[in-house]
């Protein structure tokens, strides 16, 4: 009797020894990227998977290893995409890099000069780059009288709290542009965007710095995963 269980797995076929019309590269020269599936667009994107192993087999590994979700694949850090096989810094580096790519391309739909005119637009222009952002970054969307977006600008990358988000590195810049207003924009990486008793000093502390400077604080956003929280709808400011 044949024992099965000592028979060695099929070995797996490399890209370059499939049919020109099953490899990913080819495939989206001829049909474009938006054929492809996600995995095949991670192994085009790796180019070459190490010895023993195709790049289609590498995004298998690692779309698996976050779930089947680009939203958890963006939020991974640097050091976590290198433990999958196959991905080492340069890998794990361009798909960071296409991510963010991504995050800026989405961001772009809503360009400079385009009236904010309530929480839901404020939203929409900062939840594709902040949602799936590994930590909570603080920006500050400075308006002009028409309600539009002068400028956005980051204000500090990591932990909130009132000793990191000071009113001067928030007003400096809405001073030298001379802005109407300023809305404030932070996303917490858990993803749940209930405002913590810090979120709440924050505010309070800068909305009291705007009334002296006279550039009232219209609202503060947090954006969370899929959703988001103002303070202004909350009645909270």
């Amino acid at each position: 009797m044949l024992d099965l269980t000592s028979q060695s797995p099929a070995p797996r076929l490399k890209i370059k020894e499939l049919p020109s019309t099953e490899r990913p590269r080819e495939r989206l020269r001829a049909l474009g990227p938006q054929a492809l599936s996600t995995m095949e667009l991670l192994a085009v994107l790796f180019g070459s998977g190490p010895r023993g192993a195709s790049a289609l087999v590498c995004a298998q590994q690692l779309f698996d290893q976050c779930g089947g979700s680009l939203g958890r694949l963006a939020a991974m850090p640097f050091a976590s995409l290198t433990h999958s096989h196959g991905v080492g810094e340069a890998r794990a580096a361009a798909v960071q890099a296409a991510l963010e790519l991504g995050r800026r391309m989405a961001g772009e739909a809503r360009e400079a000069g385009v009236p904010l005119r309530g929480p839901r637009d404020v939203a929409a222009a900062y939840a594709p780059r902040l949602q799936d952002a590994p930590v909570e970054e603080f920006h500050v969307a400075i308006l002009d009288a028409q309600h539009r977006l002068e400028r956005d600008v980051l204000v500090t990358r990591g932990l909130l709290n009132s000793s990191l988000v000071h009113p001067r590195e928030v007003f400096r810049e809405a001073i030298a542009e001379r802005a109407a207003a300023v809305i404030l924009v932070h996303n917490h990486p858990s993803g749940d965007p209930t405002p913590s008793a810090e979120d709440r000093a924050v505010t309070e502390q800068l909305v009291a710095a705007g009334r002296l400077l006279d550039i009232p604080v219209h609202d503060h956003v947090i954006v969370g995963r899929g959703r988001y929280v103002s303070f202004a709808e909350a009645g909270l400011l």
